[in-house]
This record gives C-alpha cells, sequence and structure tokens, in this order.
C-alpha cells in the first residue's frame, strides 16, 4: 500500500520561507517521478513542480519559477519543496504525487501567506 505524507506547512509572512516535505512508503521511491500540487480555497487543484526519479530533471509552474525549489532524497524516501519569497497568493494546501497519472496523493498540508 503506497502511503504518501506531507509535513511542513504553517503560517508565514509575505516574503518569507518554509520547506514542505513529503514522506512516501510501501512504493520504490527511487523509481517514482514525484510532483508537488496545490489548491487554494475556490480554486480547482493546480500542479506546482516535478522532479525526476534522480533528481536530475526539475520542472516548475510560471507562477513559482525562481521562488520554489523542489529536491528529494532517495536514501530518506523523501521529496521536498523549498518555498522562498512566499507571497499571499501562494495560500493554499500543498499535495504530494506519485507519478502524474494514478490515484497515489498526500493529505495535504495547509500554507497561509499572510501579515
Amino acid at each position: 500500500q503506497v502511503q504518501l505524507a506531507e509535513s511542513g506547512g504553517g503560517l508565514v509572512q509575505p516574503g518569507g520561507s518554509l520547506r514542505l516535505s513529503c514522506g512516501v512508503s510501501g512504493v520504490t521511491f527511487s523509481l517514482s517521478v514525484m510532483n508537488w500540487y496545490r489548491q487554494a480555497p475556490g480554486k480547482e487543484r493546480e500542479w506546482v513542480a516535478r522532479i525526476s526519479s534522480s533528481g536530475a530533471i526539475t520542472t516548475y509552474a510560471d507562477s513559482v519559477k525562481g521562488r520554489f525549489t523542489v529536491s528529494r532524497d532517495n536514501a530518506k524516501n523523501t521529496m521536498y519543496l523549498q518555498m522562498n519569497s512566499l507571497k499571499v497568493e501562494d495560500t493554499a494546501v500543498y499535495y504530494c504525487r506519485r507519478g502524474s497519472a494514478g490515484n497515489d496523493w498526500g493529505q495535504g498540508t495547509q500554507v497561509t501567506v499572510s501579515s
């Protein structure tokens, strides 16, 4: 049984930083492409970032490019999202997902950017 668990969310002021983590079990993590998504109140879930199985290739949504960095530690079965220069519009529940077509999602972690 595949399990994904996000952590690291919280309340931060505009311009601040947070690092999210996504722990994965029940699957060979080092063979898995991983994604971050987010869903703001009243909006559809949107894709944020992707990282290849080795970590060598990363891609980002235009809205976060240059501010967010996705990384992974395959020895720890964990993916990360470093979020810098946070904006109010980054407020959302952040989810990690294994792959892009399956149904392996975490439960989400709330990120609130507010002064």
